[in-house]
């Protein structure tokens, strides 16, 4: 039973080792390569910018004239390159945001900080040379690396990609995880459940986990409470990636899975963690006929099947699609505490709760819940309120982390 501390670092550990190891790649278009990892960087076809930018609507000069009235000799909108005769001492050239400064000029003075008289402008500002312009290349170089390989593609990394004309990136092929709910009480999610049967809904949430964070989840058949079974339907998903069970990890008479996981020689890692949900995870590795695969094991009420996920299977996840051991999950953020809150040493707790933020702060609200099979408390969650092990009672106001889903 190890510390969250202990067993979040063993997991980040096995999950760097992961994302040193080579992998198949392959082309996909751009808006495809969303959330996908990098597999080859994105390079600069050209300096960026490739000419000395214009960053506001103005007027170019030189910095040395503003003492005088100027000449207004032209104008130049974006997408346009002057033509006429290089910029003369005492002339300007109306300009707007993002157009090439034409030469001769060294600066650009903002148009609401001149007067216009005609053809003349004229200020009171002074300026430093290369005052609201962006060099040719002070971005980049030609040939420089834009985005990294072991990039997960966001927005900002498709805008670079698309100024640089890729229409594709090449990008790791996604991890496949296999998903194993068991439970004799679990039935299909379309099945009309009898009184003592519930629909398996943790396939679906872990499967929704899996491709947020990049991989491509394998839905396997409920797994029923039976010794030889659950070793079957293992075997079968050691042709995956990697591997999630959930349900069948505690201490009951039919909980089998860390049985059935010891019977294929499974090399265990923890077998529990002090948290609050999920405190009977279990982590390790099988061996299979391609060297090893790495298995989870989550509890089985919906709520634990969450955390213990969004803790200990995404850093393994990104590890496994080539992401670096800097951008692997989970993410944590900190805002204060909307309401006080009763302490309870022994177990780092995770507790759902709700995020408000604006510009200026953020405020958490833990969500009254029924334990970690609640979940109407769990789909009214943006976030959970980690209080640490040594915790005692909190106050309103105090700044508290939290785990971002």
């Amino acid at each position: 039973m190890l510390s969250y501390a202990e067993a979040a670092r063993l997991v980040r550990e096995h999950a760097a080792s992961l994302s040193q190891q080579i992998r198949a790649a392959e082309a996909v278009d751009l808006l495809g390569s969303l959330g996908r990892t990098l597999a080859a960087p994105v390079i600069a076809d050209r300096d960026q910018p490739p000419f000395p930018r214009s960053t506001r609507d103005g007027f170019a000069c030189r910095a040395a004239d503003l003492a005088s009235p100027l000449l207004v000799v032209g104008q130049l909108r974006a997408g346009e390159v002057w033509s006429g005769p290089e910029l003369q001492p005492g002339q300007a050239i109306e300009i707007m945001t993002g157009a090439p400064v034409p030469s001769g000029a060294d600066c650009i003075l903002m148009i609401e900080h001149a007067a216009v008289d005609g053809p003349r402008i004229r200020t009171e500002r002074k300026l430093d040379p290369g005052e609201n312009i962006i060099a040719a290349g002070s971005e980049a170089r030609m040939g420089a690396t834009l985005i990294p390989a072991g990039t997960r593609i966001g927005a900002q990394h498709i805008a670079a990609a698309a100024a640089c004309g890729c229409a594709e990136l090449q990008v790791y092929t996604r991890p496949r995880v296999a998903i194993l709910a068991t439970g004799d009480e679990l039935v299909a999610i379309d099945a009309v459940p009898l009184i003592h049967q519930i629909r398996n809904s943790n396939s679906y949430s872990t499967a929704a986990q899996i491709l947020a964070h990049g991989g491509q989840p394998v839905l396997f058949p409920i797994v029923r409470d039976d010794l030889p079974t659950m070793e079957d339907a293992i075997e079968r998903a050691l042709d995956s990636d990697l591997l999630i069970l959930s349900g069948g990890v505690s201490m009951g008479k039919y909980d089998f899975v860390e049985q059935a996981l010891l019977n294929l020689r499974a090399e265990f890692f923890f077998t529990g963690v002090r948290i609050q949900p999920g405190r009977p995870a279990v982590f390790g590795r099988l061996p299979s006929t391609s060297g090893h695969r790495y298995f989870f094991g989550l509890p089985g009420n919906p709520v634990s099947t969450l955390v213990t996920f969004a803790l200990f299977a995404t850093p393994l996840l990104a590890g496994l699609s080539g992401q670096p051991v800097s951008a692997m999950s989970p993410r944590f953020a900190e805002a204060h505490l909307a309401t006080d809150l009763k302490g309870k040493p022994g177990l780092t707790r995770f507790l759902p709760a709700h995020l408000e933020s604006d510009a200026s702060r953020a405020l958490v609200n833990p969500i009254p819940w029924q334990g970690s099979g609640d979940q109407t408390a769990a789909a009214q969650t943006n976030c959970f309120l980690v209080v640490p092990e040594e915790s005692g009672d909190l106050s309103t106001g105090n700044r508290v982390s939290i785990l971002l889903l």
